[in-house]
């Protein structure tokens, strides 16, 4: 679509709480990887989905500020949680303080370590899995939490399109490790014969998988 019909979407779009507003300021302002951010009408399109899928608990891979995180929240159900998980101390507390504002503060988990390390020792079955974190990773972090997630639950990884580099390596083309990583994660999905998936062209690319069995 071209940037007309995009911001045509945008405004036809309900509108993100003045908490996930404030993020975004800050973001913009502050941080020179705002890049990172769900930002707005991937955070509406997450949240729709997470009010659509009603999860009791979510697991996030990849906190930065905090965003993603609230877009969950909203769609949870009845005593519902997120718990998310970062490397990053600073942002992590930024997300913190951004999540003690909003309706969603008692809602949401933070959790600081090696995801690779951390979600084996959980002991949740999810119900949503979302994947935004280190892109060499994709793969190992869909292995380590399939076994944990319900038949009926949801994995939504980010960034799968990845400003389309996956084209250079879908041709053949020599690609840096990100966007190898990025396309082979893809591939498996598709292959994986306990799942039903879409790759969605929205953003950087939304990979939505479902797990059958």
């Amino acid at each position: 679509m071209n940037e007309n019909l995009i911001k045509y979407a945008e405004n036809y779009t309900a509108q993100e709480s003045e908490t996930l507003r404030e993020i975004a300021r800050e973001c913009y302002e502050k941080h020179t990887d705002s890049s990172m951010l769900a930002g707005f009408y991937q955070g509406r399109v997450l949240s729709v989905l997470a009010k659509m899928m009603q999860p009791k608990v979510v697991l996030e891979i990849g906190t930065y500020l905090g965003y993603s995180a609230l877009c969950f929240a909203e769609g949870l159900a009845a005593s519902g949680k997120v718990i998310t998980l970062d490397v990053n101390a600073e942002t992590q507390a930024a997300a913190k303080s951004f999540a003690e504002k909003s309706e969603y503060k008692d809602r949401i988990e933070f959790r600081l370590g090696n995801a690779t390390e951390i979600i084996p020792a959980l002991n949740e079955t999810f119900d949503l899995v979302f994947i935004d974190a280190d892109k060499e990773n994709y793969s190992n972090y869909y292995h380590l939490v399939f076994g944990k997630l319900r038949v009926g639950g949801w994995i939504i990884a980010d960034n799968v399109l990845w400003s389309g580099k996956v084209l250079e390596a879908e041709n053949g083309e020599e690609v840096d490790g990100d966007t190898r990583a990025l396309h082979e994660f893809n591939q498996m999905v598709l292959k994986d014969a306990r799942v039903t998936n879409a790759l969605l062209p929205i953003r950087d690319g939304l990979m939505i998988v479902r797990k059958e069995k």
